[in-house]
This record gives structure tokens, C-alpha cells and sequence, in this order.
């Protein structure tokens, strides 16, 4: 299973995110299990400094944008 982390504190992007990847994980029966992390501290381990992330078997794949649905798609199969 895929372990896969939206970082973000509750913004209109990170909501967005949170939104494109349940979609796209659900669209494609990927086998993958989305964590939404607000913590702030938790967000800090992953070195990040701007909302939203997106974290997947723990390799920071984005920071600060909304990737393109083909990209995160091939994040996630990639893995």
C-alpha cells in the first residue's frame, strides 16, 4: 500500500490537494492510504516551508503547488 501525506494547515490549496489526490486515488483504484498532516511540527520533519505538500512513501514529491493530475497519477503508479 502506498502511504501518501497531504501537508497543510486547512488552506484553499491544501483542501484542493487533499480533494486531487482521494479522486485520482479512487479514479484509478491505486492501493494507497491519504493522511491529511496539520500539525505543524510534522510538517517541519519533511523540510517543507510552503503549503500544501505531498509526500509519498515518504519522498516529498511537491511543495507549494497543485501538481497536474497526470503527474501525481505517475507519482503514485511509479512507486
Amino acid at each position: 500500500m502506498i502511504s501518501v501525506k497531504i501537508l497543510g494547515t486547512g488552506c484553499k490549496k491544501c483542501q484542493t490537494l487533499e480533494q486531487k489526490v482521494r479522486d485520482i486515488v479512487t479514479g484509478n483504484n491505486v492501493d494507497a492510504n491519504v493522511e491529511k498532516i496539520t500539525d505543524i511540527n510534522e510538517m517541519m520533519t519533511y523540510g517543507i516551508m510552503m503549503t500544501p505538500g505531498l509526500v509519498i512513501n515518504e519522498k516529498v514529491k511537491s511543495v507549494g503547488v497543485i501538481p497536474k493530475d497526470e503527474q501525481i497519477l505517475n507519482w503514485l503508479i511509479g512507486e
